[in-house]
C-alpha cells in the first residue's frame, strides 16, 4: 500500500451522509476519496428536493428525538453532535437561508436542492475531496481491497478506512439497493432485515373507488389504532387514497407500526374519524334530521360536511342497513374500520428499516467485527417518519462516522 493511499480516507456512497462524512474528514485534515455507482451524487437528495427540500424540523429536542422510535436513545447522541439548529446553520454557512413552514417543517428559501448541493459540492472539491463515479461497490478482494464494478471492468483498491454510506434498498433506480447486505454478512456483520419505511399500506378496494378516488386526499382526519403491546393512540392529519390503498403523511407517521403488526398478525386495523369536528350525539342528531329528496351523499355532505372522496370511502365500507341508520351510521363515520393487508414493496417506499444493527458499531460508528471501516446513515438501522427527521440523521450519523475514520487514520 502507497503512502498516498495510507493517508486518504475512502468513501463509499454520496448521499447526505456519505457528502458530510467526506467534510468532518476534511475538516480533521484529512483527504478523501469518494466513490459512487452513479454518475452523479446526490440523486435522492434531489428527488426529496421536488417537494420542497424539507431539511429538518423546528419541534423542540425532547419531542424531535421521540420520533427515532425505538432507537431514539441512540439517535439522541448523533443529535448532541449535530441536531436541527446545527444543520441550519451549515445551510447557511454555504449561503442557503431557511425558514419554517406551518407545519414546523424546515426548508431552503428557494425550496430547492440543486443550489444547495452545487454550492455543497463546490466546497468540498476545494476542501480535497476527489469524486470517483461509476464505481459499484462489490466487497472486499484478498487483503481487504475494496473490490468495485465500473464501466472500464473491475477496480481493486487497497484502503487503510473506509465510510459506508450506501443507503437503504429504496428507490433502487437512484443507487440505494441494498447490495451491500451479502459482503457486510459475509464478513460477518449483525444486520436486521431491511424493510419498507414511510411506505403506502395495500387494501382491498372497488374499481369505482380507485379509478374515481385514486389520488384523492382525506383531510382532516383523526386515526386510532392500539398498538402491540394493547395501549390505545390516536393522531390527526391527512393522507391520499391510492389504487391500491392509502399513502401520505399521517400512514407515514404511524408506518413502523402498522408494518410489525402486520408482520406479526398478517393485517393491521386502523379506526378512521372522518368527522373530527363532530361528536358522535352531535353527528347521530344532525344525520337523524328528515332528509326528504336529498341522496344520501349529499346528506352526508350538507349533514357531516363530507366532501366526495369521503363520501366514496364511506360507500365503500359501510352497508346500506348502517346507512339507513342516523346513529349507526354516525358511529361509522367516527370510526371507520380501514384493514391493512400489506406494506407496498420497499423498491416504492420512501426510505428503509432494518440494515446495520447499532450494536455492531461502536461510539463512532466503527464496525466492531471490522476495524476500521465505519457506517453511516441509511444503512443503519433506524427509521423515523417524513419531516425532516430522516435527513437530519444523515448529516449526524455522516459527522459522526467522518470524524472517527479521521481519528483512526491519525492512530
Amino acid at each position: 500500500m502507497t503512502h498516498a493511499t495510507s493517508t486518504r480516507l475512502t468513501i463509499i456512497g454520496g448521499g447526505p451522509a456519505g457528502l458530510m462524512a467526506a467534510e468532518a474528514a476534511c475538516a480533521a485534515g484529512v483527504a478523501v476519496d469518494l466513490y459512487d455507482a452513479m454518475g452523479s451524487v446526490g440523486r435522492k437528495f434531489l428527488l426529496a428536493g421536488k417537494g420542497g427540500l424539507n431539511l429538518t424540523h423546528s419541534e423542540p429536542p425532547a419531542r424531535f428525538v421521540e420520533r427515532y422510535g425505538a432507537r431514539r436513545a441512540e439517535l439522541g447522541v448523533w443529535l448532541d453532535a449535530f441536531d436541527a439548529d446545527a444543520l441550519r446553520a451549515w445551510a447557511q454557512g454555504l449561503g442557503v437561508e431557511t425558514f419554517a413552514g406551518s407545519s414546523g417543517r424546515i426548508f431552503p428559501a428557494d425550496l430547492k436542492a440543486a443550489p444547495l448541493l452545487r454550492r455543497w459540492l463546490h466546497r468540498l472539491r476545494e476542501s480535497g475531496v476527489t469524486f470517483h463515479m461509476h464505481h459499484r461497490w462489490l466487497g472486499w478482494q484478498a487483503h481487504d481491497a475494496l473490490h468495485f464494478a465500473t464501466p472500464q471492468g473491475a477496480r481493486v483498491i487497497p484502503a487503510s478506512a473506509v465510510i459506508l454510506a450506501l443507503g437503504g434498498a429504496s428507490w433502487p433506480q437512484l443507487g440505494s439497493d441494498g447490495g451491500w447486505v451479502g459482503p457486510l454478512q459475509q464478513r460477518g456483520v449483525d444486520i436486521a432485515p431491511l424493510q419498507p419505511a414511510n411506505c403506502g399500506f395495500e387494501l382491498t378496494w372497488s374499481e369505482h373507488l380507485r379509478s374515481r378516488f385514486a389520488g384523492a386526499p382525506l383531510k382532516p382526519v383523526v386515526a386510532h389504532w392500539v398498538d402491540r403491546q394493547g395501549m390505545a393512540h390516536s393522531r390527526q392529519g391527512e393522507f391520499v387514497l391510492s389504487e391500491y390503498g392509502i399513502e401520505g403523511s399521517l400512514i407515514y407517521a404511524i408506518g413502523a407500526e402498522l408494518r410489525e403488526q402486520i408482520r406479526e398478525r398478517g393485517a393491521a386495523t386502523l379506526l378512521l374519524d372522518l368527522v373530527p369536528g363532530y361528536t358522535g350525539a352531535v353527528l347521530t342528531e344532525r344525520l337523524a334530521a328528515p332528509r326528504g329528496k336529498h341522496s344520501i351523499g349529499d346528506w352526508l355532505r350538507r349533514r357531516a360536511g363530507l366532501d366526495p372522496a369521503k363520501c366514496a370511502l364511506v360507500f365503500e365500507l359501510v352497508d346500506k342497513p348502517t346507512l339507513a341508520d342516523p346513529a349507526a351510521l354516525a358511529a361509522r363515520l367516527k370510526a371507520l374500520p380501514l384493514q391493512l393487508r400489506a406494506p407496498r414493496p420497499i423498491a416504492e417506499a420512501i426510505s428503509t428499516a432494518g440494515g446495520v444493527r447499532l450494536e455492531a458499531l461502536d461510539d463512532s460508528l466503527m464496525l466492531r467485527a471490522l476495524p476500521g471501516v465505519f457506517c453511516a446513515g441509511e444503512m443503519l438501522d433506524w427509521e423515523a417518519p417524513t419531516g425532516g427527521y430522516l435527513l437530519t440523521a444523515c448529516f449526524a450519523s455522516g459527522l459522526i462516522a467522518g470524524r472517527g475514520a479521521a481519528h483512526w487514520l491519525r492512530k
